[in-house]
Order: C-alpha cells, then structure tokens, then sequence
C-alpha cells in the first residue's frame, strides 16, 4: 500500500502546531499543505493575511479567472456564508470580492484568503467526488468515496443513507477496493465503467487515493485527524484535484484496547468447575442462576457456593469465601450488589481465584470515590493481565450471563418455563447480543434452544469481536447472530475479520446494528459524516463482509429463523420454483422479484405438471406456466405433487409455496365440531409437506396467507423445520437476502427479470 512520509513532508509539523495552540480545525491552506504532504493534487495557491493586503500581492500567475475563499477557523461550509467565489483576475475586483466576504461574517474572526488558480472541469455526475477520512471508534481509519459537490448533500437526504457510497478500511485489500469503487455509480462513470460514459480517471488512480489516506491515517500524525474531507475532488484535464478541503483534529487518540488471553475463553464455554457468588436462601438471580446450571446438565459435585453460614444449598456445597474455595475454578459468576464487584474481582485476581469470571450486576458505572466501579474493574483486569499467569478473562457487566451447551451450563437468570423452547434440543446457532434481554427474546422464539448464548452487556473485558473470533472456530454453529449497540474502541476491525472468516467457510452472520440516531449526530458537521454516519459505516462494511444486515427487529428474527431452519440444506442459487394457490400470490412473485430469478422448467417437469392438471381436471383451466398458479380448486395430495415436480427439477434451487388455506380443497384447520378437516392428519398438505421435506434436500418455504384460525397450521410447518410466513413479499424479501449472499449476487447488480412461460 502506498504511503506518505508525513514526518519529512510537513504533515506531522502541521497537526503539532495547530494541537500546540488548542486548534483543532486546520485552516484550509493547511489542508492544502497536508494533501500535497499525502500527493493529492490542489490547485495552486496562497494565502494573504487580510483584504488590505491584496493591495501588494502579485496575481498574475493566476490566470484570467481566480477563486477567493475565506480563511477562517469558525466557518465550516464557506458557501453556506458567501465565502467562495470564482472572480476576474483584475485587483480591484478581487480585493472588492474579499471586503465583501469579511463583511458578511462580521465579529467571527477572519484569518485571511485563499486565493487559488480556477480548474475548469465538467461539472456532470460522475465528474466531481467526495473523498473522506474518519477515525471511526468501532473500526479506526474508514476512507469514504462518494458523489461530491452539491450533489453530496442532495443525495444525502434523498437516497437510503449509504446507497451512494463506498467505504474502505485498512483491511481492506487493492482488489477489494477496485471492486467496491466499480460497483459504486459515480464511480462507474467517472472510470467509464458504464455503459456510454466516457472515462474519467483510471480505476488504479482512485484506489491509490484510497490507500494513501488509509496509510497516513495508520501513522502517529494521521492517527490525530478525526475528520479529512476533500470535496470536491474534480476530475480535471490533469488528473484529480482537491478543491476545498475540510480538516478537524482530536487531541486525545484512545489507547489500544488490552489484548485479552483468548484462550482462556476454553474455560468459560467448558469450565470444569464453577463458584457463584450471590446465592440467597430464597429466590434471586443468584439462586435462579444456580438451579439453571444444575438443570441444563453441569455436575452438583463440580459447582461451589459462596455463601458464610451456610453447608448447603439447592444440593450444593457452601464456602464461606473465595479464599475457603482451595483450587482456583474455571468460571466464578458474581451475581451481587454492584459496590461489591470490585472488591472480589481485585481478590480474584490478587489470589488466582478464577480463569473466567460473569459479571452479572449493572450500575459499575455510578461513581465511587475519583473514579467508577467500572474504573476499579478495569483496573484489576489490567493487573492481571501483566502477571505471568495474564489474569481472568472478565464477561460483563450488566450482564444476564451465558448459556453454553458443550460446557453443559445456564448461567442466565431466566426460569426455564419462561422459555418455552425444549430444553433437550439444540439449534446450531451463537446468539451474542449486549443486551441479554433482546437475546433471551430470540430464543424463545426458536424451535430450539441456541447452542450458544452469549450477553457481553458492557464489555469491560471481554468483546464482541473476541466472542465472534474464538466461536468461528465451532464447526457445529452454522449461524452467527449478533446485536450490536456499540463496538469497543478497533473491535469493530476484529468482529468484521471474525465474521468474514465464517462466511467465506459457508456459514451465517446476522447482525442488528442498535443505537442508531448517534450517526445523525455528525450530520451537520461535514457532508462525509452526512452520508456515511455511525450506522451507515457499519452496515456497508458488514454488508462488504458477506454478513446479513438486519434493518429490523422483524427482519433479524426472520433472518435468523430461516437461516436456522435451511442451515443444513442453504439454497445454492438464486432460482425459485414457485407455486401458489391463488392468483394474487403469483403476481407477488414478480413484484418481489430482487435477486431471485423463476427459470424455465424442464420437460420432464411441464409434463408431469400438465399430466397433474388433467388428473385434476384442471387443465382447461390452468396453464404451466412458471410461477405455477393452481387455483383454489387443488386438494391436498395434487398441491403437495406440485411442489415436488418443482423441486425436483434440476433448474431450481428453492422452493416457495403460496398457501392460502381458506379453499374448502385443503385440511388447513384444527379438528371441529362443524367440519372433518384435521390439518396434521397424514393426508392434509401440511404433514405431506413435512414428508417432502424429509424425502429430498432442497429447502422450500411456505407461506399461509390468512386469520389467526391458521396459526396452527403454521405453527406446525414451523416446529417441521419448514419456514413459514404469513405474507408472500415478507417471504421474498427474506430469500432475497439469504440467495444474494449464498449465491454471491452483487447486491448493488441490476435485478434478473422474470421468465416467461415454460412450455
């Protein structure tokens, strides 16, 4: 990756001069100076101290036309206060030009002008970019390219927020970048990508912008630029320049995060013994923690109890403190007052209590003396860390604790009954979520319990991202379901290096990015943060990863639950066999059409459709056409042969079955007293469609269109493995994510268009 030498081309000395005075905005001829530090083209330029001074200043290497800004640290956007104008290169007219300027921002203080040599340039889409940098908590560095000029902030509030953009970090590689700058539109036209667009700039040009930015963002003077913006970017005769730029700095740079020993997670997920701090005689978190560890499996003999005055409880040992334990413990979960917190896991790691610890309490944040409980916490982590043993790895806290099958334990103070999923079956799923109530919220809603379920609550040791990493490892999860409030300081860079690891070994990760009206924050302070905010920065570069970004709490929940259901059959491609008993459903299938494609089916099949029709005497009724419309008048047995002729044929990657259960042909009901239909009796179509399901491996989806009377039937093909819906564009549009990234569909592509009929 190229890289500029800041040190010896002004970069360093310019950012140490304005964080020396307390500025933390660079005056514009400074961000000049700092782009030609990094070989980004400006125009040529000066800068005079005032208007009076203009009086002595040569114009004449200007040219006819010239461009006078004003120079000043309280102004952001210039044009929004008359501050840019494109003037005759005649004195009078440009000192009249900055007199005015000063005028207007009357009592803010002026630092001069910048006047500059005019670029002329076409000023078309395609023809002007924006090129930014932000120093991102979650994922440090992050180079922003979109449209630039006016059009910046016009697409900003008239487009999805991130449609018009494409983001890099410094895990991103050359290929990579060329990639996602020719998928962007404005950047396939200004590379003449498109189709009849004239080229503009060469593609290496713009990824080597890109990694220059990344590589001065990654030195000790980048690392104190919270904000680059060059917009526009024009691409002129010469090449690209940089018209106006925009440079806010920070003066405090976060520390690295401690490195945590990930190994010690082995521990925490299979532990071999286990303390509980926090046990009352009746019934509180600590005592429903207790009875959940021994009720999903882990050995009485193997748990301890501190707890003074007691020998026994719930069948277990009592000691009276973590110093009475005799041998360290794999996992001690602290489930007291939060004051307490620190205290025992300073004794923790003073004495080698533990090699994990759950926090379970909130409230580390309130104050204790000139610091927080939190502080004190961190704090002991960090003393341990420097021992040669490294310490206990910490989850927590404001936590509702871990559920981990393979170490046979519940640390969730959650009754079972609540639940209501079976506790002896195990879906392969990791749930990691900061909040432990939105976490136990989807596993309630699975048909089985998650094999892993993890609430990382504060994150004052352990991350998102370590959990994601050390997970990826468990072959038997096929999905990575995860809500995210906010990434510690980087882990946002290892979470998405975790996530694109297990999708590109064939696996699921979902995310819910939470807490997303901090990105608007940014908004009005510069057009970068106007079209690529907090969230917007997340969901791209997730997206970039392969992972499945949830817009909605609906959609995280029907994502999850069909990535669940077809873990062990995922659809190869994009191509549907569609078939429906009502009419309204198969024109649903055009209109959700996406990435899905309907292909032309096989002879052998619009035969065995056309013999299927006749044996109905559907024939003068039906044509075989794909989508397959079957009308109301199909009963069970003929619906069910239909799906199975679709699925069979070699064109179809997934099925999806229209249901709409209110004709009197199909058992769609519960047994009644006012009629003989019985839904899951052998012959109805929904235990026809579970046999289906068992007899071959292409996954299929059902939709049941109607009341709440048939919520049964749905139930039932849901507890089948068979994903059901209630309406069909919810259905599509749920596909549609999963074949896009199963099948590797560019999600920014044109959509394929409906086939036509299949004779």
């Amino acid at each position: 990756m190229p890289g500029p030498d800041p040190a010896s081309q002004g970069a360093a000395r310019l950012i140490e001069r304005a964080l020396s005075v307390e500025r933390t905005t660079l005056l514009e001829p400074e961000g000049y100076e700092l782009l030609a530090s990094l070989g980004v083209t400006t125009p040529e330029w000066i800068h005079v101290p005032d208007a009076p001074a203009l009086a002595h200043t040569d114009l004449t290497a200007f040219g006819a036309r010239l461009v006078v800004k004003l120079v000043s640290e309280a102004v952001t956007h210039k044009t929004d206060v008359g501050g840019v104008a494109v003037v005759e290169n005649e004195p009078r007219i440009v000192r009249q030009t900055a007199e005015a300027m000063a005028a207007r921002v009357a009592g803010l203080p002026v630092d001069g002008f910048l006047l500059s040599t005019y670029v002329a340039h076409d000023t078309g889409f395609g023809s002007e970019l924006l090129l930014g940098l932000r120093q991102t908590d979650d994922f440090g560095p992050v180079v922003t390219v979109g449209s630039g000029g006016v059009r910046a902030e016009l697409l900003a509030q008239s487009l999805r927020p991130g449609q018009d953009v494409a983001l890099f970090t410094t895990d991103t590689g050359t290929d990579a970048i060329a990639d996602r700058l020719l998928a962007l539109p404005v950047t396939r036209i200004s590379c003449g990508a498109a189709r009849g667009a004239r080229r503009m700039v060469p593609v290496a040009t713009l990824v080597d912008l890109v990694q220059r930015l990344l590589a001065f963002a990654e030195t000790p003077a980048g690392a104190h630029v919270a904000e680059l913006e060059v917009n526009p970017l024009v691409l002129a005769a010469d090449g690209p320049t940089a018209l106006d730029v925009l440079v806010r700095l920070r003066v405090d740079v976060p520390p690295p995060m401690l490195p945590r020993p990930l190994a010690k997670l082995g521990r925490l997920f299979q532990p071999e013994s286990m303390a509980i701090v926090g046990v009352s005689e009746g019934v509180n978190a600590g005592r429903l923690i207790l009875r959940n560890v021994l009720h999903a499996g882990f050995p009485a003999d193997r748990v301890v109890v501190i707890k003074p005055g007691t020998e026994h409880v719930d069948g277990v040992r009592c000691v009276p403190s973590l110093a009475a334990l005799g041998e360290p413990v794999d996992l001690c979960v602290l489930a007291v007052a939060a004051p307490r917190i620190p205290e025992l896991v300073e004794e923790i790691v003073r004495s080698h209590r533990a090699e994990s610890v759950i926090v379970i309490p909130g409230g580390l944040g309130e104050r204790e003396g000139s610091g927080t409980l939190e502080d004190r916490v961190r704090a002991a982590i960090a003393a341990g860390r420097a021992t040669t043993w490294g310490g206990p790895i910490v989850n927590g806290g404001n936590c509702l604790g871990i559920r981990s099958v393979p170490g046979g334990y519940d640390t969730t103070f959650i009754p079972p009954y609540k639940l209501g999923t079976p506790s002896n079956a195990t879906a392969p799923v990791a749930l990691l979520a900061q909040s432990g109530a939105f976490a136990v919220a989807r596993w309630s809603k699975l048909a089985a319990a998650p094999r892993y379920l993890v609430s990382v609550g504060n994150q004052a040791d352990l991350t998102l991202g370590d959990y994601l990493t050390y997970l990826a490892d468990d072959t038997d999860v096929a999905v990575y379901a995860c809500y995210v409030e906010g990434f510690r300081p980087g882990d946002g860079v290892r979470w998405l290096r975790a996530a694109r690891a297990i999708v590109d070994a064939g696996r699921t990760v979902i995310l819910y990015r939470a807490a997303r009206t901090a990105a608007g924050c940014e908004a009005g302070r510069s057009h970068t943060a106007a079209i690529a905010g907090d969230y917007v920065v997340t969901r791209e570069l997730a997206t970039a990863a392969g992972v499945l970004v949830a817009e909605t709490l609906d959609e995280f929940d029907d994502l999850l639950r069909v990535a669940t259901m077809l873990a062990d059959r995922r659809p190869r491609g994009p191509r549907v066999g569609a078939v429906s008993n009502a009419g309204f459903e198969c024109v649903a299938f055009g209109d959700s059409v996406g990435a899905l494609a309907y292909p032309a089916l096989g002879a052998a099949t619009n035969a065995g459709l056309r013999e299927l029709l006749a044996r109905q005497r559907l024939d003068g009724v039906v044509d075989v056409r794909h989508p397959l419309d079957v009308t109301p008048m199909m009963d069970d047995a003929a619906l069910a042969d239909a799906v199975g002729l679709l699925l069979a044929d070699d064109a179809v990657d997934i099925g999806v079955v229209g249901l709409v259960p209110l004709t009197g042909a199909l058992q769609t009901l519960p047994a009644g007293a006012d009629h003989r239909e019985q839904f899951d009796g052998s012959g109805a179509i929904a235990a026809r469609l579970v046999r289906l399901r068992m007899t071959q491996d292409k996954p299929f989806v059902v939709v049941v269109d109607a009341g709440a009377a048939y919520d049964p039937l749905a139930a039932f093909l849901d507890r089948a493995g068979i994903p059901t819906f209630r309406t069909m564009d919810r259905a599509l549009r749920i596909l549609d994510r999963l074949v896009r990234r199963t099948a590797g569909v560019n999600t920014r592509a044109q959509a394929p268009v409906l086939t036509g009929a299949a004779t």
